[in-house]
């Protein structure tokens, strides 16, 4: 039997890409509002095993974060794997800031669920938004910053 009255301020379950979203770094600090934003311009995409998220030397478009799955990052020509990605992790996001080429492959190693966030959608927001826009470029540079900092302690560490 149900109830005839529903607890309208119970929180509702959110949205598996809300979820994801709101723990990834460029995203950290911004508003339910901003996020909800944010998932609106968002794409879901499914990748069959050993299929191409993008290739080495494709344009790039934009960064992707796994909702499940896993996803290698290589160099196909050198067969050097840089990462192995999995269920939260993001990659792509220099792709938010310009135009140059993958400098390497992403391919899924396994069944795989992607968000795709693209420099065309982080261009509306900023117009919808400037703000908003801010937030999310701030946060982007910080988190840039932070990946060159720790690749330089590794080329400084590896001599």
């Amino acid at each position: 039997m149900e109830t005839i009255y529903k607890n309208y301020f119970r929180k509702k379950n959110k949205d598996p890409v809300l979820k994801a979203i709101e723990k990834i770094p460029i995203f950290e600090t911004l508003s339910y509002k901003e996020l909800k934003n944010i998932a609106h311009l968002t794409h879901e995409r499914n990748y069959k095993l050993n299929e191409y998220v993008f290739k080495k030397h494709a344009p790039a478009e934009g960064m992707y974060v796994i909702l499940d799955g896993e996803i290698e990052i290589k160099d196909p020509d050198s067969g050097n794997i840089y990462a192995k990605l999995h269920e939260g992790d993001f990659f792509g996001e220099l792709a938010l800031l310009d135009e140059e080429p993958r400098s390497a492959s992403a391919i899924s190693i396994k069944t795989s669920r992607l968000i795709g966030f693209f420099r065309t959608d982080l261009l509306t927001l900023i117009k919808r938004y400037p703000d908003l826009g801010n937030k999310i470029l701030l946060n982007l540079a910080r988190v840039l910053g932070e990946r060159l900092r720790k690749t330089n302690k590794e080329l400084t560490n590896s001599k």
